[in-house]
């Protein structure tokens, strides 16, 4: 009588459900999924509930489209009329008649079977995800490559040797289950697997009562007995028991220690062991779902059959029945402890607040220096920009002679150039490719002369410390170009040599620059001011390593042993007019761009001077 009602309610729904499901359909939102959800029993149907519910939170957090779930329940699985399982099955079809889903997710044992079974004629060609399913309910030879599976697997001697050894007196399980053609499947299952295990343990099957009766068999256990939760979904009267309350009342009522086998059932009635997660299902079944919806072949989403994690218990239960920690498997996770950690570390919580408050005053006054610190450390950041700023101004003035040598050189190239265009503009029949030709050499004196005017522009200006992606071999080419007058004009051979490969790294251009020119500078007073010095510096910049290096090496006299450790230090000079700033400059500037600068003599004459700096990951 109950199958027909719910027959007839389908086909009455099915009339109108089809034009709200072909609305939704046409107003969807460009990119929706839409996804079904088939529930075994019902939507609150322990523990599929759970898993439901993790399941929409995983994908809601994982997907990248909007989606769409609505929910169906499989509540023919309650009974065996294939019958009425049909005209669901037509139901849906009229449901989905003007677009089919993106997904089905089939959830839990009875929903795989009910979409498995029904499959050619329902929605062949959307692809499916069956979850949360045991993997002796999944029908393998009727898989197509349009389905995945997330199943997990129930270790039936596993759970029942985890009440055996942390009560080994036991005697007696009796196995809370209920009628329905699930249920009934299930307890075939633990008894034929049970019984060449346990042979000493009597198994009780409470499927053939009522809810009623199976509390009060549970209140008149023997002693030494044990009671394994599967979940009564359905009674022997027909009755369905869904959500907590069930468990709740046979927790009340019984005079044993309750196992389960799955954690949506931990926290409150049952003791614990190994145990399937909805966390884990959840997730696994969003990440194929998410794969599937972005055009994976199902069939090709090969994921591995859950496994139990560590075993939990809980607590309050394993003090409520004696059952001693020791008797714990290794790994185990404890949960709900009391008496609270007050209680317990009173005294040891209160030396620790007093180690925190005395740490935490330490960091107030540590912080307080260090921001005094950083507040030196920038004023003298500034101070030492100034004086570089003033050293490269006192540079500028030693390079007066080479950069007016340098501008003279194009700007006279330039006037001769113009009384030339001159004097053929004045002739009956000037040369017009001459006269192009003429022009052509102002416009490129011009630009030489303009190049000369902005790198002294740039070397001059007073500006904030700047850090960019730099190559060091271009630094070291422009520094060098900078100086060639400077160094035709004393006479001196610049021979640098740049590195075959990019040498990238972070740090102020100009600052790099006025660096690399005091210690050219320097290398030509060394060999200039030396009778019998050869006159030439050999400059390379070179790979060492994940830093760049840039070599400074001349050939006169050298550094005096006994100074080559001072020569960074301010006020130090080996030269007659020298201020001793440019070194301690070039030094602070090195280390600012977190690099190292060093001297040194070479064995067959001269000095050498090495600038390192880290390579960018850029």
């Amino acid at each position: 009588m109950a199958g027909r009602w719910l027959a007839a309610a389908w086909l009455f729904l099915a009339v109108t459900a089809s034009a709200i499901s072909a609305a939704a359909a046409d107003g969807a939102a460009p990119g929706l999924k839409r996804i079904i959800m088939f529930n075994s029993y019902g939507p609150n149907f322990k523990p599929w509930r759970d898993y439901s519910t993790a399941l929409r939170q995983e994908l809601e957090r994982q997907s990248r489209w909007p989606i769409d779930i609505q929910d169906f329940s499989v509540a023919t699985a309650r009974f065996e009329d294939r019958n009425v399982e049909a005209e669901f099955a037509d139901y849906l079809r009229a449901l989905f008649a003007r677009g089919a889903p993106d997904l089905i997710v089939a959830l839990g044992g009875p929903a795989a079977s009910f979409v498995q079974r029904n499959r050619p004629q329902l929605f062949p060609s959307t692809p499916m995800v069956m979850t949360a399913v045991e993997e002796r309910r999944v029908q393998r030879s009727a898989l197509s490559d349009n389905d995945a599976v997330v199943a997990v697997r129930q270790d039936v001697p596993a759970l029942f040797g985890n009440i055996v050894r942390l009560l080994p007196a036991t005697r007696t399980i009796a196995v809370v289950v209920g009628d329905s053609p699930n249920e009934r499947f299930w307890q075939n299952e633990i008894r034929k697997e049970l019984e060449p295990v346990l042979p000493n343990v009597h198994l009780l099957f409470w499927n053939r009562l009522s809810f009623a009766d199976i509390l009060k068999e549970a209140a008149r256990l023997p002693p030494d007995s044990a009671i394994f939760w599967v979940q009564v979904q359905v009674d022997a009267t027909g009755a369905s028991h869904e959500g907590e309350q069930a468990l709740k009342e046979l927790y009340a009522a019984a005079n044993a220690p309750i196992f389960s086998y799955d954690d949506s059932f931990f926290g409150g009635e049952t003791v614990g062991g190994p145990m399937t997660s909805a966390g884990d299902s959840a997730q696994k079944t969003s990440e194929a779902a998410i794969r599937i919806l972005g055009g994976e072949r199902p069939s090709d989403i090969k994921i591995p059959t859950l496994e139990y994690g560590p075993a939990k218990y809980d607590w309050r239960q394993l003090r409520r029945w004696n059952i001693a920690e020791s008797s714990l498997p290794p790994g185990s996770e404890v949960y709900f402890r009391d008496p609270s950690p007050w209680e317990t570390y009173r005294w040891q919580i209160l030396l620790i607040a007093s180690v925190i408050l005395v740490q935490a005053a330490l960091i107030s006054i540590l912080v307080h220096e260090r921001r005094g610190r950083r507040k030196a450390e920038v004023q003298a950041r500034q101070q030492s920009a100034e004086l570089a700023h003033v050293n490269r101004y006192t540079m500028a003035g030693e390079l007066t002679a080479s950069i007016a040598h340098e501008l003279n050189q194009p700007l006279g190239a330039i006037l001769t150039n113009a009384e030339s265009a001159a004097l053929m503009l004045r002739s009956p029949n000037p040369d017009l490719n001459e006269l192009n030709e003429i022009i052509e050499d102002i416009r490129r004196d011009d630009a030489r002369a303009s190049e000369v005017i902005v790198h002294l522009r740039s070397l001059l200006k007073k500006a904030p410390f700047e850090e960019k992606e730099l190559d060091l071999n271009d630094v070291l080419e422009e520094t060098v170009t900078f100086l060639a007058p400077l160094a035709t004009a004393r006479k001196v051979e610049l021979d640098a040599v740049t590195h075959l490969a990019l040498l990238p790294i972070k740090g102020d251009r100009i600052q790099l620059q006025q660096v690399i020119t005091n210690l050219i500078v320097n290398a030509m007073d060394a060999v200039t001011g030396c009778a019998g010095s050869v006159r030439k510096i050999d400059i390379e910049a070179v790979r060492a390593g994940n830093r760049a290096e840039v070599s400074i090496r001349d050939h006169g006299p050298g550094i005096p042993s006994d100074q080559v450790k001072r020569v960074f230090e301010p006020f130090f000079t080996t030269k007659p007019e020298g201020m001793g700033m440019g070194l301690a400059i070039a030094r602070t500037i090195v280390e600012a761009h977190n690099g190292r600068i060093t001297a040194e003599n070479q064995s067959g004459g001269g000095a050498q001077l090495r600038i390192s700096l880290p390579l960018s990951t850029a």
